[in-house]
């Protein structure tokens, strides 16, 4: 669940994969995949933030099933976004300096993504899994991490061999594909909620 959702999000459109092809195209993947790590600073205190929110809410059932719901409500809207998507836009404006690592971080640091997600479906995953263990839980933020920067590295390295990739059909078939699976994970963490709450 955590790979897929991870994957996914780290294909999908967004201001920091563009910033991943932005920089690739212009300076090669070195720096492309330099952006694609700027989740590992940014995530940090917001998952801090997330679970701490998290560890209030089971206090009162309702209030966790409820972020919950909304949890899945988002990750339904990022499904909807993803198997819609045509591709990305490659489109180059002028040259500036790298300072590729800086930039991601600000991307993602002033993107509403990643607070909506850690706050609810990431929240949510975390809870699920640490009911085995908090390794587990820790595990699962690991292996989205994974998920999201390698496949945003993988991003970079395709545009730094052909700019086509991204408009490509096969591209599109990859993201409807995921959007799917994660439309199915946020039904499960809707219904989830849903019987909780009743």
């Amino acid at each position: 669940m955590a790979a897929v959702v991870g994957v996914t999000a780290g294909l999908s459109p967004g201001p920091l994969l563009a910033l991943v092809i932005t920089q690739t195209v212009r300076y090669g993947p070195r720096e492309g995949a330099r952006v694609a790590f700027a989740p590992l600073i940014t995530d940090v205190p917001i998952v801090l933030a997330a679970l701490f929110t998290l560890d209030s809410a089971r206090q009162y059932g309702i209030v966790f099933d409820l972020i919950s719901l909304g949890g899945g409500a988002y990750v339904l809207y990022l499904a909807w976004e993803t198997v819609r998507s045509a591709g990305v836009d490659v489109q180059i404006a002028d040259d500036t300096p790298p300072h590729s690592l800086r930039r991601g971080v600000l991307v993602n640091a002033l993107s509403p993504h990643p607070y909506l997600f850690w706050v609810t479906a990431g929240a949510f995953m975390f809870a699920t899994a640490a009911k085995a263990g908090l390794i587990v839980g820790v595990m699962v933020i690991v292996v989205f991490e994974a998920g999201l920067v390698g496949s945003k590295i993988a991003v970079a390295n395709l545009v730094g061999y052909s700019r086509d990739i991204l408009t490509g059909k096969v591209y599109t078939y990859i993201l409807r594909t995921l959007g799917i699976l994660l439309a199915l994970f946020a039904l499960r963490m809707i219904v989830g909620a849903l019987q909780s709450l009743w």
